[in-house]
C-alpha cells in the first residue's frame, strides 16, 4: 500500500527509525488489529496504534462509560458517561488520525464471538479485565494461529506477554489457573504504561523489527520503578496449545 505525501510527513519520525523505514510504515498501513476491551489498557494501546498509522483497528467492548472509569480510561471523558465505550473511543481515535479505519463491536467478550472474528486480524490485543474472557480469547487466537498480546495490571504494576502460536507458550501455559476474581485497585497511569507496551509489541510483530516478548513475561513493578522478565515455556500438556505442531 503506497504512502501518501501526508503519510510521509505524519509518520516521518518513526519512518526514520533504523530498520523501520517506509516498508515498515507500509506494513502498518496494510495491517488489521483487534483490540479487545476499551478500558485503561485498550485506550492507551489503541491511541498509539492509531497515531502510528495502523490501517484498521477494531474495538470490542459492550460496556458503557461510568464515572469510576475516568481516572484511567483516557479516551472517555466526563461528557461520555452513559455512552458505549466502543463508540466513545472511536470518536476520539478518529479525531487523532482520520486516515485510520476504526470499527467497533459492541459485543460480549465470549469465545463464540472471538472465534468468528480473530481470524480477520493480523494481531489481537488482550485488554480485558477478567480471566475467563482472557482464556477464551487466548483459545480462539491459538486455534486460528493469530498472535495475541496480553497485558494485565494491579495497583501500580503490570505485565505483558506476546503469544505467538507454535512459536512459544500460550497464555494458559503461563497462567494455568485463573487468579481469584476480584475488583483490584489500580493507579490510572499503570494500564497506560502497559497499553503502550502492547502497542509497541503489535508494531514489532507487524513490521518485523525488534524482538517480541515471545516466551517471556515482562513485569513492571511500579513501586520499585523496575522492569524484569521471566522466561516461560510451552507446557506439553497444555489443554489449549499442547497439540499444536
Amino acid at each position: 500500500m503506497t504512502l501518501t505525501k501526508d503519510d510521509l510527513i505524519r509518520y516521518n519520525r518513526q519512518i526514520r527509525i533504523y530498520g523501520f523505514g517506509r516498508k515498515g510504515q507500509e506494513k502498518l498501513k496494510k495491517s488489521s488489529i483487534l483490540v479487545v476491551g476499551a478500558g485503561g489498557l485498550g485506550c492507551a494501546a489503541s491511541m498509539y496504534l492509531t497515531v502510528a498509522g495502523a490501517g484498521r483497528i477494531s474495538i470490542i467492548d459492550q460496556d458503557k462509560v461510568e464515572l469510576s472509569n475516568l481516572n484511567r480510561q483516557v479516551l472517555h471523558w466526563q461528557k461520555d458517561i452513559g455512552k458505549q465505550k466502543a463508540a466513545s473511543a472511536t470518536e476520539k481515535l478518529h479525531q487523532m488520525n482520520p486516515t485510520v479505519k476504526i470499527e467497533t463491536y459492541p459485543s460480549k467478550a465470549t469465545y463464540s464471538t472471538f472465534k468468528k472474528i480473530v481470524k480477520k486480524y493480523n494481531v489481537v490485543l488482550d485488554c480485558l479485565d477478567n480471566w475467563p474472557s482472557r482464556f477464551a480469547l487466548n483459545k480462539a487466537c491459538v486455534e486460528n494461529r493469530v498472535p495475541l498480546i496480553h497485558a494485565g495490571i494491579r495497583e501500580m504494576s503490570g505485565q505483558v506477554a506476546t503469544i505467538k502460536p507454535n512459536s512459544g507458550p500460550c497464555l494458559q501455559c503461563i497462567f494455568p489457573k485463573a487468579p481469584k476474581a476480584e475488583e483490584w485497585p489500580v493507579l490510572g497511569a499503570a494500564p497506560g504504561m502497559m497499553g503502550c507496551i502492547q502497542a509497541i509489541e503489535a508494531i514489532k510483530l507487524i513490521t518485523g523489527i525488534g524482538e517480541p516478548l515471545v516466551g517471556r513475561l515482562l513485569i513492571y513493578d511500579g513501586e520499585a520503578a523496575s522492569f524484569y522478565s521471566i522466561r516461560v515455556k510451552r507446557r506439553a500438556k497444555c489443554k489449549v496449545c499442547g497439540n499444536l505442531r
